[in-house]
């Protein structure tokens, strides 16, 4: 009877704490997004700010550095620091969408959040240290986006998409196998062995008549499987979604 108590009483001590640090997380994203509407100037976060931010499926991310560098997973665009006004088609049209502006070091993401926020965007937040401090805090083996929709395919036609495997780690990777859930759908990476820090095209394709039968009409969802040789990041997924029509008269 003790033993079943102790269990009892452990098991809502842990979900207990589960659920005050999503409330604390949830606090301070909240804190720092009022921050930002009442701030004449951007923000500056850490890495674990930016992280929590990020993972508000609104926020926007944005690269500002040049030249050009491996990317953040998950980042939305690209634009050189000191273009963003001949970039503005890049840039969400709502300027309430929290942006999350990086470099490599925080000189250039300053002064690019500096121009976002003169623009009229009410949450703009610069990652102090840029990449190179969000490197410490962060390693990890992704591909994105996590779900493409290809829209509606017509069978007999081959759908075709891209997506990006980044490895946002110190050690080199390699791409053991790659594989997807059903035939109708192939999949390659554009390299297999990726350098630290490195990322590399996925390109997939979509065939929804390769088996010469109905199987594939309607809603279909199709799973893309990455092995690598990393034991902490051994496998990484991303789908395709669609919605499969044969052609008026077939």
């Amino acid at each position: 009877m003790k033993y079943r108590q102790f269990f009892l009483f452990l098991t809502l001590f842990l979900v207990g704490a589960g659920v005050f640090s999503v409330y604390k997380s949830k606090g301070r994203i909240q804190k720092s997004l009022d921050k930002a509407k009442g701030n004449t100037n951007a923000v500056s976060v850490s890495s674990v700010e930016f992280n929590e931010l990020a993972e508000n499926p609104e926020s926007f991310l944005l690269d500002v550095h040049i030249p050009e560098q491996t990317h953040i997973p998950g980042t939305d665009a690209f634009i050189p620091y000191n273009e963003i006004g001949k970039n503005l088609s890049k840039l969400p049209k709502d300027k309430n969408t929290p942006l999350l502006i990086y470099c490599r070091s925080g000189s250039m993401s300053k002064e690019a959040a500096s121009e976002l926020k003169s623009l009229g965007y009410t949450q703009v937040y610069d990652l102090e240290g840029g990449v190179n401090a969000y490197k410490e805090a962060n390693v990890r083996v992704e591909i994105n986006p996590d779900q493409k929709d290809l829209g509606t395919v017509v069978y007999g036609d081959i759908a075709r998409t891209e997506f990006t495997l980044t490895n946002f780690s110190p050690v080199p990777l390699a791409v053991i196998r790659v594989s997807t859930s059903c035939s109708c759908t192939g999949a390659k990476v554009e390299k297999e062995k990726l350098t630290a820090y490195e990322a590399t095209k996925v390109e997939v394709s979509f065939n929804p008549a390769v088996h010469g039968d109905d199987t594939d009409l309607g809603d279909v969802t199709r799973t893309i499987y990455i092995d690598t040789d990393n034991p902490n990041f051994p496998q990484v997924t991303t789908q395709i979604i669609a919605k499969v029509i044969k052609k008026v008269g077939d």
